[in-house]
């Protein structure tokens, strides 16, 4: 079986919120082996919620709805879904005397508007909300010469989370076949995506039972490997199979499958090795101290960093001779590799990490133009330097850049 999700509400189209619920509804379902085909969301507007609904019930086994549940003139997912499947809506009394219970008890008065809640779908079956007024509602039937299921969710997070689990997932397990998805995700660093896929889709084509995604963020490429199976032994040894030879294909590219960060990784062989880290940043800003240090226990191997922007830190900190900024300017591979080897001598550390660049979105020249980095990583075998250039905007390239750098320490701990 598949689903979709309708999120409603005229705010999930503004910059100002997200649709967080989607999230929890499909890592639910997939839970059941369902898998969710559709996302959308719906301003609050009747016409387009009902042709929402009816689209949905076209293609979907299971759709879901979040939002539109409440007390006021804007609230119409109940409406919608009512005309769009041509069922009457009926006002429950019981569902009014626990709303003005509700209200009682806490001290407010009950206003007409919140009736409204107490609007019930022919046929469905009502869905207590035990964190909030709004209750859920559930319908279950044929439409469209097919069995489908619909359930109403109030759009507050916490509401749907309790009710969801509470009456739904139990319903669910009773309607849904016994399916399994299996899932991996293999994550590798700073390999440009078509590189990746020029190597990959060969293999992963070959398995067309298996869904493959691959995305590309902040340096990161990640491979979404997806198998729905009717027994968890099988989904899980057809997506082990494929995942094996892409990691055959990749080799040590390949930083995580299990959803690691590389963050985790380069912790993890620096406490294995007994090995610590120091860094000196310049225009990364601490950024590469931060995403280490944003790690409980990372007190073990990381000893510590300096953030050295002007040149005078640089000589003062990291030790880096003010000879040899006068002589290549501080944005240069010779002041990258005096900066890590200068930290790393100060912190006596196992390793030191030297950054400087152009981050923009000014400061460039013709000879260096903003998004000019050098990493550097000095280490007992010798230092490295990385001349990369970075497209982008500050942020963006700020992030590659300590990305770069993270990248550099987990290949010389492997």
């Amino acid at each position: 079986m598949n689903a979709e999700i309708i999120a409603v509400g005229s705010e999930l189209l503004t910059p100002h919120r997200q649709d967080t619920n989607s999230l929890y509804l499909t890592e639910k379902l997939n839970d059941l082996g369902v898998e969710v085909r559709f996302k959308s969301i719906v301003g609050d507007d009747r016409e387009s919620l009902v042709g929402a609904t009816k689209l949905a019930m076209r293609r979907s086994d299971i759709i879901i709805f979040s939002g539109g549940l409440g007390p006021t003139e804007d609230d119409l997912t109940r409406e919608a879904v009512a005309e769009a499947l041509g069922l009457t809506l009926n006002r429950d009394p019981q569902i009014i005397a626990k709303l003005e219970e509700r209200f009682a008890k806490r001290g407010y008065k009950f206003s007409p508007n919140n009736a409204k809640q107490a609007d019930v779908i022919a046929n469905a079956t009502v869905l207590t909300n035990s964190m909030g007024s709004a209750p859920g509602q559930w319908i279950s039937g044929k439409y469209e010469q097919r069995d489908r299921i619909l359930i109403l969710l109030p759009g507050v997070p916490y509401e749907l989370k309790a009710l969801f689990e509470g009456e739904c997932i139990a319903r669910l397990r009773t309607k849904v076949p016994a399916q399994h998805i299996a899932t991996r995700t293999l994550k590798m660093a700073m390999i440009p995506e078509s590189q990746v896929d020029a190597r990959v889709a060969p293999i992963y084509k070959a398995y067309t039972d298996v869904e493959t995604t691959i995305l590309a963020g902040g340096g990161e490429i990640q491979l979404h490997l997806r198998c729905r199976k009717d027994s968890e032994a099988e989904a899980e040894a057809r997506v082990e199979e494929l995942a094996e030879k892409i990691e055959d294909e990749m080799g040590d590219a390949i930083f995580s499958r299990k959803g690691e960060t590389i963050e985790q990784i380069v912790s993890f062989l620096l406490q294995m090795r007994g090995m610590t880290l120091a860094t000196a940043e310049s225009c990364t800003g601490g950024l590469l101290a931060q995403r280490i240090t944003s790690l409980s226990g990372s007190s073990r191997y990381f000893l510590g960093g300096a953030v050295v922007y002007s040149n005078e830190l640089k000589t003062q900190f990291a030790n880096v001779p003010k000879a040899l900024i006068d002589k290549h300017g501080a944005v240069s591979r010779e002041v990258a590799q005096a900066l890590a080897e200068g930290i790393r001598k100060r912190c006596l550390s196992s390793y030191g990490v030297g950054i400087t660049g152009v981050a923009g979105p000014t400061g460039g020249t013709e000879q260096k133009p903003v998004g000019l980095l050098y990493i550097a990583l000095a280490g007992e075998e010798g230092t490295q330097v990385v001349e990369r250039n970075f497209p982008g905007d500050r942020a963006r390239i700020r992030q590659f850049a300590t990305q770069q750098a993270l990248e550099m320490i987990r290949r010389a701990l492997l």
